[in-house]
């Protein structure tokens, strides 16, 4: 989807905050930037989260593998995009301590004034680890970009605002996560539930999944031939074993190998017997 630029104002700030950008948690989470805030040359998504419920507001392909990726992540537990570093004053502050450039943009109408820009966070994530949770900070950047001056200077006031918080906060780049997780994980998303593409009982649900569970443990065949078979010996629309199948790995159910492709036309191995 493509991006379509906002002029950028001094009041800016102040309708985001009322607006309660970069408040909440969970389903109530409000992005700082949303995809049709910032111009790129990229590409922006919008994808449902399992976890929260709610429209991710992703300003590349890096940020939407690696939101996917988290998405699947059974630590996390929340997923904050586009958190903003605020108050503004604080990032001025570091600025000016350490002698590096604010990121501003060039006033409208005014020539040569600049007007700070309340800087983001890529990714907060809470995290869950036995009874306690806490927040990591992600930034996602291109390797390449990090031999860029102006990239390392603002990454350090952006290091430094986490540091005073004491939030783990650390760099993420193309190099550090699995494209092939997050296509899986993408294949799966839309199959987490399924009510509203196969109307089936409960029984019929459980037999379709048996059915297919002892067929993929003892057969070489491929996935999509074994859920055929299946839908024709259920007596079932073709394609809804398929269906059910992608709902089992969505759900955890069947256990494969998730840096592995999933290709319906190739045999599928299962890690557990869960029937």
């Amino acid at each position: 989807m493509a991006k379509r630029p906002r002029r950028y104002s001094e009041s800016t700030t102040d309708r985001r905050i009322k607006e309660g950008r970069g408040q909440g948690r969970g389903k109530k989470y409000k992005p700082w930037l949303l995809t049709h805030d910032v111009a790129s040359k990229g590409r922006a998504w919008r994808i449902k989260g399992w976890k929260t419920d709610r429209p991710h507001h992703l300003l590349s392909d890096f940020e939407y593998d690696y939101c996917l990726i988290k998405d699947w992540d059974p630590s996390v537990v929340d997923i904050r995009e586009q958190y903003p570093l605020l108050p503004l004053e604080e990032t001025l502050t570091i600025a000016e301590e350490y002698n590096i450039r604010h990121p501003g943009v060039h006033h409208p109408t005014k020539r040569g004034v600049v007007i700070p820009v309340v800087m983001t966070t890529d990714f907060v994530l809470t995290i869950s680890e036995g009874l306690n949770n806490y927040d990591q900070a992600r930034t996602l950047k291109y390797a390449q970009d990090l031999q860029l001056q102006r990239t390392l200077e603002k990454l350090e006031i952006e290091r430094r605002y986490w540091a005073r918080r004491n939030i783990d906060w650390a760099i993420v780049t193309e190099h550090t996560i699995s494209h092939v997780l997050a296509q899986n994980v993408l294949k799966l998303h839309k199959y987490l539930t399924i009510e509203d593409r196969v109307a089936l009982s409960e029984a019929t649900l459980q037999s379709a999944a048996t059915m297919m569970t002892f067929e993929i443990l003892q057969s070489t065949c491929s996935l999509s031939q074994i859920a055929l078979e299946c839908d024709e010996r259920l007596r079932l629309q073709p394609g809804t074993c398929l269906t059910i199948a992608y709902h089992l790995l969505a759900t955890r159910q069947w256990k494969i190998d998730m840096f592995t492709p999933i290709q319906p036309g190739n045999r599928l191995i299962l890690l557990n017997e869960p029937y």
